[in-house]
Formats: structure tokens, sequence, C-alpha cells
């Protein structure tokens, strides 16, 4: 690899990490909505918590999820929500389960939206995963791109 490609490729893995540790912390501190029609209808009654909308699939095929997440990104965008991108439903799975085992699957809800809602302001990780999705605007990726690996 070429230095630019190992910096890029060391971006992305620091920018999951840092998004993975996001998420995990939201949800303990509840400030995680899950599903495509909860993250909807917070999005349209309380727009001004969400400070991360999170769409996850591992299949592009799926067009009816694909029609899900261009109006979800076209709404982020225009309320200049930072939005990612990512692939790793299994890694997702394995992070937020994990954390409540409580719950039985179904409970988690479906994990291909979600939206963090005002964790701790000055949270390092979400101001991480912050500079990422401007840096990848920046470089005319609008809606920036993430993989999870699984562990």
């Amino acid at each position: 690899m070429i230095p630019e490609e190992n910096f890029k490729e060391s971006r992305m893995q620091s920018a999951g990490l840092a998004l993975e540790e996001l998420l995990v912390t939201a949800q303990k501190q509840d400030c995680l909505t899950v599903g495509i029609y909860e993250s909807a209808k917070l999005l349209n009654t309380d727009p001004d918590s969400v400070v991360l909308c999170v769409l996850a699939a591992d299949d592009a095929d799926d067009v009816g999820l694909q029609i899900h997440f261009t109006l979800l990104q076209s709404f982020c965008c225009e309320s200049g929500l930072n939005i990612l991108r990512v692939s790793g439903v299994q890694r997702l799975k394995q992070l937020l389960c994990a954390v409540d085992a409580n719950r039985n699957q179904e409970e988690h809800g479906d994990l291909h939206c979600m939206l963090v809602t005002n964790p701790q302001a000055d949270h390092c990780r979400l101001q991480e995963v912050g500079t990422y999705c401007q840096e990848s605007r920046r470089l005319d990726q609008w809606v920036p791109e993430l993989v999870l690996q699984e562990r």
C-alpha cells in the first residue's frame, strides 16, 4: 500500500473503533434509538436531539431498505446531521446485544438504523466520529462508509 492508502485505512479503522465505543456508551446511557421506524419517528418529533445517524446494511440488494436509507439520508443531510453507512451488521449485534443480554433478540429491534441522541456532549468518541464524517465530506464522500469487523 502507498502511504496515503495506509493513512486512509488507519483512519477508517480508528473511526470504526470510535463508532463501536460510541454506540455501546450511547446504549448504556439510554441515548440510542434503534430501528428504522423508531428513528424516523424521533427525527420527525425531535431532530435537534440527534447527533449521529448510523445506517447499517450488508445487503445492498434490498430495495426496500435502500429506499428507507435514501429518505433518512436526505433528511439528515438537509438537517446537517452527521450520517454514516456501515457494513457489519453481525458486529453491531455482537456489540449491542452483549451490552443488554437481558433482552431477547426481537427486543433489540432492527439494527439497520440507529440514532445517537445527546450522549455526553463532550464524549471524545462522538467528536472523533464527527471529524471522520467532516473529513469525508471534504473529500466529496457525502455519506461516509465504514466496515465493522467481527471479532
